[in-house]
């Protein structure tokens, strides 16, 4: 039996499925060279076939464009009948979404390398004009003495795209989403790099920074929730990588990395501070962390990172030190248990002074958080009859009486 060929490419096996189509390892019948064929299928499209088609051909052309060590490399598109395919550089590696799955954390050593890698293929093609819009584990495929390789450039740029949703529905990782995503703004170079954040702290921690029980709860948590840093739960990650997780994973995209080539700088020096001799002094890289606003660690400064649609956000610190002993509950920001937040359920509650919430120069109670504060809420108070409805009833009363006494008396006669 011939085996099935898509143009010029013979089908030799199937290699994975996805959303959009079928990634198959083929042969190159006129180079004569192994190739990985990824499908995607325009009859799922029902309306719009020839955008769909033409945007399609637009994305691979310039992913085609890219040329870098750590992107995979597109030499070919085309289509046979329903299926529009792209021939790319065949990859003898591994996911990294294998390597990290079920709650495995990697080496701090490896990750950093990887994350430094991925960081240098988004700046090279950010610098082409090209933003990937779906980073994700399952889209880095990580070779045995060989480099990181980023995937699906081109095909995620479309995945993305509010065009191809034919029900509202969300296409893409929304695990690995950015909050400018979430909340339905065009996601830029920055998008990326928030993306990358994400897998990195993935990658340090053995789980993502944001998760929840279903996708709401997930995307709330996104745009609103500020993780502990990698330190706080694997103790062999530096300092510095610390500060770089939170300049990646910083809401406003003001204070986020404005590039991936300044990203990838941040990483080599952590890198390179990480190989150094114990005991040895690394001189530090004469600017130090990339320009721009300094990121503050949740578990030592503890803040909380409100947004609101338009992505502007409040940021208030603790009026009291948290206590560094005490992990932060579920992963959030120590600021929602803390006095501020006792103060704010005062306001809730009306309670006009809790235990623990004066900030009066001087005072000597111990403050409470908000968790210990709504155990110290006084009762609701009984609500007793007013003087009025005592009056009300009495009247009613006298005039029963008197009423009574008429009628006894007509009664007589």
């Amino acid at each position: 039996m011939e085996a099935p060929q898509l143009g010029r490419y013979v089908i030799q096996s199937e290699l994975g499925r996805g959303a959009m189509g079928v990634v198959y390892k083929a042969t190159d019948s006129v180079l004569q060279r192994t190739v990985a064929v990824k499908t995607v299928n325009m009859a799922l499209e029902s309306t719009g076939i020839g955008n769909y088609e033409a945007r399609f051909y637009q994305e691979a052309r310039a992913a085609g464009s890219l040329n870098h060590a750590n992107i995979v490399t597109v030499y070919d598109v085309g289509k046979a009948g329903d299926i529009a395919y792209m021939a790319m550089e065949f990859i003898e590696g591994v996911e990294l979404r294998t390597m990290i799955g079920e709650g495995r954390s990697l080496p701090v050593a490896q990750a950093i390398s990887i994350g430094a890698q991925v960081a240098e293929g988004l700046g090279y093609a950010h610098q082409h004009g090209v933003v990937h819009r779906d980073i994700k584990p399952a889209n880095i495929m990580v070779v045995a003495n060989g480099p990181v390789k980023i995937t699906d450039f081109g095909i995620a740029r479309m995945r993305a795209s509010g065009e191809l949703t034919q029900t509202g529905m969300m296409l893409g990782s929304p695990k690995y989403m950015s909050p400018e995503q979430v909340i339905g703004k065009r996601a830029d170079y920055r998008s990326d790099i928030f993306s990358l954040g994400i897998i990195l702290y993935e990658m340090l921690c053995g789980n993502v920074p944001f998760n929840g029980e279903n996708v709401t709860a997930l995307m709330y948590q996104i745009v609103n929730f500020a993780p502990p840093a990698p330190s706080a739960v694997n103790h062999a990650v530096p300092e510095l990588l610390d500060y770089i997780v939170a300049k990646m994973l910083a809401k406003p995209l003001e204070e986020r990395y404005q590039g991936a080539q300044e990203l990838a700088q941040d990483l080599r020096e952590c890198e390179r501070q990480l190989a150094a001799p114990p005991g040895s002094t690394v001189p530090p890289r004469p600017t130090g962390l990339a320009s721009g606003p300094q990121p503050e660690l949740v578990d030592t400064r503890a803040h909380d990172v409100v947004m609101a649609q338009t992505l502007n956000r409040t940021r208030d610190k603790d009026k009291t030190p948290e206590d560094p002993t005490t992990p932060p509950a579920r992963g959030l920001s120590h600021s929602f248990d803390s006095l501020e937040a006792t103060q704010r359920l005062a306001v809730l509650t009306g309670a006009a002074a809790l235990p623990g919430a004066s900030t009066l120069p001087g005072s000597t109670v111990e403050p409470q958080t908000a968790t210990q504060a709504i155990g110290s809420l006084p009762p609701p108070p009984r609500i007793g009859w007013r003087r009025r409805d005592w009056l009300l009833v009495g009247a009613a009363a006298v005039l029963g009486l008197i009423v009574a006494r008429a009628v006894m008396k007509r009664d007589d006669r």
